[in-house]
């Protein structure tokens, strides 16, 4: 059968038939593994006898033997002080993530869209934020310390100040960007400023408000890192520098990649949300 092309043109090729969903995510899952699998086998092939930074760094079969002993090994077998330690770690980090991360939200969300939306709380609140936020998270270590010791509570902190940023600043421009006419449309049918904000400003400044979480969930995961290093006494953060200090690099390595995998798992969770939150915004862009 015929197919018509883009010039008005009748062609006899036959039509080609777009590769199915399944097929798409496949594609797309070989795609993203191949630079890492080149990479282990090139480090694979290249550590062996020491050729790679005069075997300072072990190849990946030791550090997949260190994660597995990490992860499942017996506490109570041997000495050594790993085993069967990795979940405890991984869930005492999670945790300090979702807290700071949950603070940052509840302060930053609200907050960005007064801003956004209104001028005088731009000009009382923006330029202290505006202040405040080239300070590194680790100039905010000391006053962590001081003021909640060696506890969770001072990685809790520290996450909340490296989230609270990007998620402010991001919501801020998703709320000043929102379009005029909706705003005057929705005062038009009697809306209040309230209903206004709940059901105008913050839906079309969602986009921005996801790209603001995605980014400080990412600061997030860096600053429990930093606080477990230095202020807390357990946690992925914690067992990285102890193995460093004790020369276990394949503990380290180990350690970095599961902060890593934890890191893109949580992107995930909050891009299959704004997926799910979104939808209308797509169901639109359809429609027209």
């Amino acid at each position: 059968m015929a197919a018509i092309t883009d010039t008005g043109v009748a062609s006899t090729a036959p039509a080609r038939a777009k590769p199915s969903g399944v097929t798409q995510r496949v594609t797309k899952i070989v795609l993203a593994l191949v630079l890492p699998v080149l990479l282990i086998v090139a480090w694979q092939m290249g550590g062996r006898d020491g050729a790679i930074f005069g075997g300072a760094l072990p190849t990946p079969d030791r550090v997949w033997k260190a994660w597995m002993l990490w992860a499942f090994g017996n506490p109570g077998f041997g000495l050594n002080p790993y085993a069967g330690t990795w979940m405890a770690n991984v869930v005492a980090s999670a945790q300090r993530v979702a807290a700071g991360f949950a603070l940052a939200i509840v302060i930053g969300v609200p907050l960005g869209i007064l801003i956004g939306w209104s001028k005088t709380v731009s000009a009382l609140v923006d330029p202290s934020i505006q202040w405040l936020r080239p300070v590194p998270i680790t100039a905010w270590l000391p006053i962590s310390i001081a003021i909640f010791g060696i506890s969770g509570l001072g990685a809790i902190f520290l996450i909340t100040i490296g989230a609270f940023y990007p998620i402010v600043i991001n919501t801020t421009q998703g709320a000043r960007d929102v379009e005029r006419n909706w705003i005057r449309a929705a005062l038009m049918m009697g809306a209040s400023r309230f209903d206004i904000l709940l059901r105008v400003v913050l839906p079309a400044a969602l986009p921005s408000i996801f790209t603001g979480l995605r980014l400080g969930l990412g600061i997030g995961w860096t600053a429990v890192i930093v606080s477990e290093m230095v202020a807390v006494k357990s946690g992925l953060g914690y067992v990285l520098w102890d193995a460093y200090y004790v020369g276990r690099m394949d503990v380290v390595i180990a350690d970095m990649v599961s902060i890593g995998l934890l890191g893109y798992l949580s992107d995930r969770l909050i891009v299959a949300l704004e997926f799910a939150a979104l939808r209308w915004r797509r169901m639109q862009s359809f429609n027209q």
